[in-house]
């Protein structure tokens, strides 16, 4: 038994001042105020010393973990990310490594899964093959632009349908129907996203349980009907759709998503339909002009922005700053929401018998410790 004591507890919907939580075998037996709790005799003791504690962090959406890219080292990346309080992620596949190597990165990543040191990985994130090639980052190394080819694909979905979370496609592929269909035969529950896209309404609603709207307002396009209006296109359609999540990088500037616009998509989506990720890359391009002092975003070799250098809590932190949202509220959006997304229901909240992955944080997300399986572990940060 594990007693974290002198705890002030994040849950869903509100905050347990001087708590304590109580585990064992891995999860959560009991919490609550420490005047009606006590530890039983010969529980292990962790003084959490007036930390915050919330469930451990969910990351949907991330290509990478400090240096290391999870298709290369994806240990090494996973326990980066774990030292920064994420105890569950996603390692995403990018569309620019050809098919030997996309289906090598998969075996790859299902292995380190399988090895104590990767356990936090709990499946993969497609971002692609059959995005539009027009939007994102490296779009000259894109070796799926061409014609679909169920020859091409076919040996990828068998490699990588039964052990990925989320598919992201551009719906608007001449041909993506038939890829999802045969995706959808390997694994009838795959969840999909709209990403690097610019497909209609109409478009998007064709693909069944489509629930995500990948690092919304980034790499969309427009669909305008006359050159005085704006169109109704991806983004308008993640925002009006109430049950397609809108995954968000925060980063401290604003410049993924501004300011501005985080505050309307959290009024449009309201709390319980945005996720923020990562989406951390290694990518090592030069600094383009006018972003001088940026620190936290990579730029590929044209210029282009290439995801982040975010760890998710730095993402809850800024989303902090630029919104006024409450401790409680970012952990929905790192913790609850994704794994509500995903139907994980012993993770993403602090409840009997829930999984005891927990994050020890001060009021700026800044991480005091982290708990696995009920263990305190040591973090390399």
């Amino acid at each position: 038994m594990l007693a974290l004591i002198n705890a002030h507890l994040i849950l869903p919907d509100h905050v347990i001042p001087d708590g304590i939580l109580l585990a064992e075998n891995g999860r959560i037996v009991d919490f609550g105020e420490m005047r009606s709790l006590e530890a039983p005799p010969g529980a292990e003791v962790v003084d959490a010393g007036g930390a915050f504690v919330g469930p451990g962090l969910v990351d949907i959406h991330t290509h990478s973990g400090g240096v290391s890219w999870f298709y290369d080292d994806p240990l090494d990346a996973a326990q980066f990310h774990l030292g920064h309080g994420t105890t569950s992620l996603l390692p995403a596949l990018y569309f620019n490594l050809p098919q030997p190597e996309l289906i090598g990165a998969v075996k790859k990543v299902r292995r380190a899964s399988e090895d104590p040191r990767g356990r936090v990985i709990r499946g993969l994130y497609m971002e692609g093959p059959y995005l539009n090639p027009k939007f994102g980052a490296d779009q000259e190394n894109n070796p799926w632009r061409g014609e679909i080819d169920s020859k091409m694909y076919r040996p990828l979905i068998e490699e990588a349908a039964a052990f990925t979370q989320i598919w992201c496609v551009a719906p608007e592929r001449p041909g993506v129907l038939d890829f999802v269909a045969d995706v959808k035969k390997k694994a009838p529950g795959m969840i999909f996203a709209v990403a690097h896209s610019e497909a209609s309404p109409e478009q998007i609603d064709a693909i069944d349980n489509l629930r995500v709207g990948t690092h919304h307002t980034n790499a969309t396009g427009d669909l305008p009907k006359y050159p005085e209006c704006r169109g109704v296109c991806v983004d308008e359609t993640v925002n009006y759709r109430d049950d397609i999540y809108a995954e968000l990088i925060c980063d401290s500037r604003g410049i993924h998503v501004d300011p501005m616009m985080l505050r309307l998509v959290l009024k449009i989506k309201g709390k319980d339909k945005v996720i923020l990720i990562s989406d951390a890359c290694v990518f090592n391009g030069p600094v383009p002009p006018g972003y001088d002092g940026v620190n936290d975003i990579n730029f590929d070799f044209s210029g282009q922005i290439a995801g982040s250098k975010l760890t998710l809590n730095v993402a809850c932190r800024n989303m902090l700053k630029h919104t006024g949202a409450s401790l409680v509220d970012v952990f929905r959006f790192a913790s609850l929401n994704p794994a509500t997304l995903l139907g994980w229901k012993d993770r993403g909240r602090i409840r009997r018998g829930a999984v005891a992955d927990l994050v020890m944080v001060d009021h700026w997300m800044n991480v005091q410790g982290v708990l696995l399986d009920g263990k305190l572990q040591e973090r390399r940060v």
